[in-house]
């Protein structure tokens, strides 16, 4: 009687039961788990104790900054070589708050601004190392090698041609061309081992799901931030630039900032806001918001948890408010039009069981955020129209192009770095302010044009990948994922790939959509292996 009860349970359950593991094999689980701490604390003592050591040395010799900066660089260093998934781990939370640790830390020192590679690098080394131990590819996909030796030869010659003939003889006083090529070289595929990264780093479903959800609580901390932000600026409690003067009331400057992140412009008098969020400058948190349109929505509509699902719900409606009262008008343009796109190509327009309630509960908080500051809604729209009429997307973009094509010095472009923002400390750089016309300059038409085959193959290869994907929730977290590739792909209003965090996400989501068919695969042996025990019972 007990055991036909005990199936009936387990039959209206809906769960199999638990297979026993022997005293043997816990023991040894047991032991292991053991050695894994005991290892761990090993190396945070090893690593630890060194860089406290060589941050007293620095403080001695040096100052506070660069004591914490040294010894606390070399301990992450350590570390995320020793624990390369953990390194990732902290790269990616690291990323949304570097702009406020290096200004609000570290004074803007140089050295805190490299901070974030002290995870990336090293932990991408020992991924690189681990696969040749293991002989498993490093570039991942396998037809992404092509295109990228293609890349990498016009690349190289671009540098040695170009950036070497103008090393000989410096175009300005004071230029470095090969280091603002190398420069250059890292800005354009300088995060691409990420994709490998986060390959090799997510193994299990649970792991997944962990990572869209840290990305969602990042934003809305990051997210809630930008609005304390903002209301310590409207109260007055930061002046902003209030009382500057001329040129000074709309330009962004560091002396202004505010609780968090870097550079802004607070000049209610002008009508003019511009706020950095979390980051440094204020375009770079408008792309921070436009990215997490994306990853929000992925939440809300594709986790297997009611909880989960209202926290992304919450998660896309502060996304929406910041777009608002950041003054970014790309990031008010966007936010909505890339909710809209995902709505379509995720095919959770037509879910009307899970899209009515999101839409629903987003309506109402949107609604309640409007009719509480009509005045700044109104104020952003006005902004975002009046600058569309002065100088149209579509037409400042073609401008661009001519401008890039009649600039073009040669068959290989005017130099990697050129034309890039974070080379500028090592030459004179021209501002230009989209994308692909940016390529063009640095490295030519036919650079160019291998770099779009670089994207374009990452763009079809992840969307076969998510495709073939079983598990519901899976599927629909690729089909999220892979519209923010497909967008940042082929966008070239701006250069968000240049820079953060874009210029992390892309590549690191591009890593995740690729693994998802292998995760997949285990989902589904899974539930075999349960419909196998629920048979045999």
């Amino acid at each position: 009687m007990s055991t036909k009860k005990s199936k009936k349970k387990s039959k209206k359950k809906g769960k199999p039961a638990a297979p026993s593991i022997s005293k043997k094999e816990l023991a040894a689980r047991k032991r292991q788990r053991a050695k894994l701490i005991q290892e761990g604390i090993g190396a945070l003592a090893t690593y630890g104790g060194a860089g406290a050591v060589v941050g007293i040395i620095l403080f001695f010799v040096a100052e506070p900054k660069i004591a914490l900066a040294g010894g606390g660089g070399l301990a992450v260093l350590g570390l995320s070589f020793k624990y390369p998934m953990l390194g990732l781990w902290g790269f990616l939370i690291y990323l949304p708050f570097a702009g406020t640790i290096t200004y609000w830390i570290g004074g803007g020192s140089p050295i805190f601004q490299l901070a974030k590679d002290g995870f990336f690098i090293p932990a991408i080394v020992a991924i690189y190392l681990q696969c040749q131990k293991k002989r498993q590819p490093f570039i991942i996909p396998k037809a992404l090698k092509n295109p990228l030796y293609i890349l990498l030869g016009f690349c190289l010659l671009t540098l040695l041609l170009v950036n070497g003939s103008q090393q000989l003889d410096p175009p300005n006083p004071g230029d470095q061309p090969i280091l603002m090529g190398i420069l250059g070289l890292k800005a354009l595929i300088g995060y691409l081992p990420l994709i490998a990264g986060a390959y090799y780093k997510f193994q299990t479903k649970k792991e997944l799901l962990f990572a869209a959800r840290l990305t969602l609580i990042l934003a809305i901390i990051c997210c809630f931030l930008g609005l304390v932000q903002y209301q310590f600026l409207s109260s007055g409690k930061c002046p902003g630039t209030r009382g500057y003067e001329g040129d000074a009331l709309f330009k962004a400057t560091l002396a202004a900032k505010c609780l968090v992140g870097g550079a802004l412009v607070f000049s209610p008098s002008q009508g003019i806001i511009r706020l950095p969020g979390t980051f440094v400058a204020p375009w770079q948190w408008a792309w921070f918001l436009i990215s997490n349109a994306a990853f929000t929505f992925a939440v809300a509509f594709s986790d297997p948890k009611p909880l989960w699902r209202m926290v992304g719900l919450l998660g896309m409606a502060i996304v929406f408010v910041n777009a608002v009262i950041s003054g970014q008008r790309i990031a008010l343009a966007l936010v909505p039009v890339v909710t809209i796109i995902l709505l379509v190509l995720t095919g959770q327009v037509a879910n009307l069981k899970r899209f009515l309630p999101i839409g629903i509960g987003l309506g109402l908080v949107l609604g309640v955020a409007i009719v509480s500051n009509p005045a700044v809604v109104q104020e952003r729209v006005d902004s975002f129209v009046s600058r569309w009429e002065a100088s149209p997307p579509t037409a400042f973009i073609t401008q661009q192009f001519e401008e890039s094509g009649h600039a073009n010095d040669g068959f290989f472009g005017n130099g990697l770095g050129r034309a890039t923002n974070s080379a500028r400390a090592f030459g004179k750089t021209r501002l230009i302010e989209t994308y692909y016309p940016k390529l063009i300059y640095e490295i030519g038409t036919l650079g160019t044009l291998s770099f779009l085959a670089v994207v374009t193959t990452l763009t079809i290869t992840c969307f076969k990948a998510y495709r073939s994907v079983k598990d519901k929730s899976l599927r629909s977290y690729g089909a999220s994922y892979w519209v923010f590739v497909l967008i940042i792909s082929y966008n070239t209003y701006y250069y968000p790939l240049d820079v953060d965090p874009v210029a992390v996400y892309y590549w690191y989501f591009v890593g995740i959509i690729l693994r998802l068919p292998e995760i997949d695969k285990q989902e589904q042996k899974r539930l075999a292996e349960e419909a196998e025990m629920e048979n045999r019972k």
